[in-house]
């Protein structure tokens, strides 16, 4: 039998590691992604402000994996009614039971304007753009204006970035930040208390946070925005997009909804960013690193399971699945050189915060055996 993972993200690899564990011996896995390297995006951020980072957060695939083939290929169509995956090398993949892990990309909701003038944060690449442009505004010595649209975590940490970066360079006088969010408050989908100390450590950099307020049109140079049905035109030095995400260009565009045993069809997966998860309780599960890296854990119990009752040929009903129920000590973001965190009921700031922040992350890639990566990300984060 073969298992198929499409992507490389924190559910592709943290699933991919899992099944190499789990399932039986005679049963072949590939896992396929078209970067021969697994970004932690979480800290992608950190490139505007610290390119040196880039290294500590990129891994090569084939040092993470034991029994896995990994094809570097740009998955182009995937069809979950016949189990076939067709590449961009020509080549088409079959399999037993796959997993959708292929990530989100940016939505533009085909806002006039946005697409083409809002730089996105997806990529390495992405944030050495946002550095680039920035530092040519800051040196050029002119008063100028920075816009990030979406006040997400994405939206809040290159606000945070940028402020910091025209604060390094004591130009903090004559750039503006400004973070656009169309809700009412800043992190909208979190505890209401980490909200207000994200505004605060926003507040703190000089960041001027607007909710309530919408872009409608984007220019090389300004951004329409409409607040309480009053427009408003901004100035933009620099335009960056975070304002939401939508399915990979294989889905369509479409993140499909899943139940909490993370079965898009009878025998093809979805998780992570991909897919809309309702987990055990009925609660839509945030699209998050922490998300994606705990879905995995279901997903390789129930397909394990699924093989090895199909390999027994045991028949009767289908065994029972494991429901993916989301359940997170807290929500912790970078602000800047600073860091935000609730644990439980307790908000964290200051160096605890940065602490607890940069534990995450090299907990993570210890978690993967990128162990040299996690104390090189250690010692960027505490320094940032």
């Amino acid at each position: 039998m073969h298992v198929v993972v499409l992507g490389a993200g924190y559910a592709g690899v943290t699933l991919t590691r899992k099944l190499e564990q789990s399932l039986p011996p005679e049963v072949t896995l590939t896992l396929v992604d078209e970067a021969d390297q697994h970004l932690v995006q979480h800290e992608v951020h950190r490139v505007i402000r610290r390119p040196s980072v880039t290294d500590s957060i990129q891994v090569p695939l084939d040092s993470l994996f034991d029994r896995c083939d990994v094809v570097a290929a740009r998955v182009e169509h995937v069809d979950t009614d016949t189990n076939e995956v067709e590449l961009d090398t020509g080549e088409t993949i079959t399999y037993d039971y796959g997993a959708l892990c292929l990530g989100a990309e940016t939505a533009f909701y085909d806002l006039p304007g946005v697409a083409e003038h809002g730089l996105p944060l997806k990529s390495v690449a992405d944030a050495e753009e946002i550095r680039t442009r920035a530092i040519d505004v800051i040196e050029s010595g002119a008063d100028a204006q920075f816009v990030v649209g979406g006040a997400g975590l994405s939206g809040v940490q290159v606000a945070g970035e940028l402020a910091t970066l025209a604060a390094e360079a004591d130009a903090s006088d004559r750039i503006d930040i400004v973070l656009l969010e169309q809700l009412d408050s800043v992190a909208p989908a979190f505890p209401s208390a980490f909200q207000d100390a994200v505004a605060d450590a926003l507040a703190d950099r000089g960041v001027d946070l607007r909710t309530e307020t919408s872009v409608v049109h984007a220019t090389e140079s300004t951004i329409e925005t409409e607040r309480h049905g009053a427009k408003t035109t901004v100035d933009a030095d620099l335009f960056v997009w975070t304002g939401g995400i939508a399915g990979s260009d294989v889905m369509g565009g479409d993140r499909p909804v899943v139940r909490n045993d993370l079965r898009l069809t009878p025998t093809t997966f979805a998780l992570g960013d991909a897919a809309r998860i309702v987990d055990a309780d009925g609660a839509a599960v945030p699209a998050s690193a922490s998300a994606a890296i705990r879905a995995a854990k279901p997903a390789a119990t129930n397909i394990t399971r699924l093989i090895e009752w199909e390999l027994a040929r045991a028949g009767g009903l289908e065994p029972r699945l494991t429901p993916f129920r989301f359940d997170v000590p807290g929500w912790i973001v970078s602000v800047g050189d600073g860091a935000v965190a609730q644990v439980g009921e307790s908000v964290v700031t200051g160096a605890a915060a940065k602490g607890l922040k940069a534990s995450v992350g090299a907990g993570y890639l210890s978690s993967i055996r990128a162990i040299r990566k996690a104390t090189e990300l250690v010692g960027e984060e505490l320094g940032a």
